[in-house]
């Protein structure tokens, strides 16, 4: 990745990240303040209370409510051996564990919820984008998910020189494939990290946090460890005061790439972030050739359409149809990863005959996404001529941080038409004529519904319902009511 920029834009209550490389908005990372936790962060705490019948002690870590630390939660690293060594395992009784008024080094596993205080460990872990670093640990794990024994075993056979007195690593998912340099830079990311905690640890008093996991901008910086970035644009005073700190301390190598933004347009808008992210939400992405694709997200999965358009081509319709093809795994690839669209994606390309044709889409589609930092997995052409492929989830989609669903569908993506809501309306003043013994009902509709109910068409079918129920029917617009909303009113 070449000519990369990250733009960080602050404020009191959100900070955005966006990676713009050649002036494309590639990536988006949004973070709340309200909806940010403690999980990660790591303490030093003092022991309050042992409770040898629940197998549990409380530790105050500077918080409101004491947080708890169950007995199982202070054992040696579990998660880099088999199964039968994670059997052999045999929790000791809390009392032979801890004792009140001792101090202690803990990390939040659980958010305090409700009544509940914090839940702890005493199994520290710092992770990275490839590794997790396992202070006091000498063990190499490798995720189960990497399936390849082959890959497993490279991976161990790397990353095992980087374990010292220090601690060890467990290598992450991510990591497959990854080149040694990648894998060497994060190493030495998190020692640096576990240094700069142990002398916290030495020099802060009791109740302090020793760590806490990384703000946005500085999360996204660890995670872009190794990708070449050119110049970083930060438009709050203090939040480019602390990247800089943290860069001097944990990625020296790109101290110099950090600025502080001050032009007179908003940072976002300076660089058409703000245009592009609304474009981001669109289902309909537009090709430069005139053909378009249709991006439908569901619970279930993602579909992709490809339509050919205004776009006709010059020569003839089976090349037209592959030029646009190919377009489009350009656009599919971008997309995906502006997104952050996971799980299953079917795409439906124009259907071709030529089998070369649909062999050099698949390739230009794979080619596309080698780009994407995140692992994706293409299966090809089904009978049905779709391809299927996956992208890991790695973090919420851009639609459901940024939306939620329309209050008038309630998520259906559409909603009822105007002579459909009107033939609703007409049944409902039958059901009250029943229920009720009055002399005149008024409805309250939409502009678009009242309209239709009094126009000359429809007026014919106002009065012979009068004439069937035998009372007055008004029609009163409600211009605050969305397109299905109505009310029969008995009078």
């Amino acid at each position: 990745m070449s000519g990369a920029e990250l733009l960080v834009n602050v404020t009191p209550s959100e900070t955005r990240v966006a990676l713009v490389e050649n002036g494309i908005l590639k990536e988006l990372h949004i973070e709340r303040e309200a909806k940010r936790g403690i999980v990660g962060n790591i303490y030093k705490g003092r022991v309050t209370r042992v409770l040898p019948g629940m197998q549990s002690a409380f530790v105050d870590i500077g918080l409101e409510k004491a947080a708890f630390l169950h007995a199982s939660d202070i054992v040696s690293h579990t998660e880099c051996v088999d199964e039968n060594e994670k059997k052999q395992f045999v929790v000791k009784n809390i009392s032979e564990l801890v004792r009140e008024g001792q101090d202690i080094v803990v990390q939040v596993v659980k958010d305090p919820l409700g009544t509940k205080g914090a839940r702890l460990t005493t199994d520290i872990t710092l992770p990275s984008r490839y590794l997790v670093f396992m202070p006091e640990n000498s063990h190499v794990g490798v995720s189960q998910r990497i399936e390849s024994e082959a890959e497993r075993n490279r991976l161990k056979a790397l990353v095992e020189p980087y374990c010292d007195e220090l601690g060890g690593f467990i290598v992450r998912t991510a990591a497959e494939d990854v080149k040694e340099e990648s894998l060497e830079q994060d190493a030495a990311f998190l020692k640096r990290l576990w240094r700069k905690v142990l002398e916290r640890k030495g020099k802060y008093p009791t109740k302090s946090m020793l760590y806490g996991e990384l703000a946005l901008a500085q999360r996204v910086l660890r995670d872009f460890v190794g990708t070449h970035i050119c110049s970083i644009k930060i438009d709050s005073k203090t939040t480019y005061e602390q990247v800089k700190e943290f860069l001097s301390e944990f990625m020296p190598e790109l101290t110099d790439s950090v600025s502080l933004y001050s032009g007179t347009q908003t940072l976002f808008d300076a660089y058409g972030v703000e245009e592009a992210i609304q474009r981001a939400l669109d289902k309909r992405v537009n090709l430069k050739s005139g053909g378009y694709l249709i991006i439908e997200q569901t619970e279930a999965m993602t579909t992709i359409d490809i339509n050919t358009g205004a776009f006709v081509g010059s020569r003839n319709l089976a090349h037209t149809i592959f030029n646009t093809n190919i377009e489009a795994t350009q656009a599919i690839a971008h997309q995906l990863q502006l997104r952050n669209l996971g799980g299953i994606i079917i795409i439906d390309f124009i259907d071709m005959q030529d089998e070369e044709h649909r062999k050099r889409v698949l390739e230009s589609l794979e080619m596309a996404l080698k780009g994407d930092r995140v692992k994706t997995n293409v299966n090809g052409f089904t009978q049905l001529g779709l391809v299927e492929m996956t992208r890991k989830r790695t973090r919420e989609s851009l639609e459901h941080i940024l939306c939620c669903d329309c209050p008038a569908c309630k998520g259906r993506g559409t909603i009822k038409t105007v002579e459909t809501v009107c033939y609703e309306i007409l049944r409902e003043v039958v059901r009250v004529h029943h229920l009720f013994n009055t002399d005149k009902v008024r409805i309250y509709a939409s502009k678009e519904v009242s309209e239709y109910l009094i126009n000359e068409e429809s007026h014919a079918s106002l009065a012979e319902l009068e004439a069937f129920i035998g009372k007055k029917v008004e029609v009163k617009l409600e211009p605050y009511y969305h397109q299905e909303q109505f009310d029969v009113v008995v009078m």
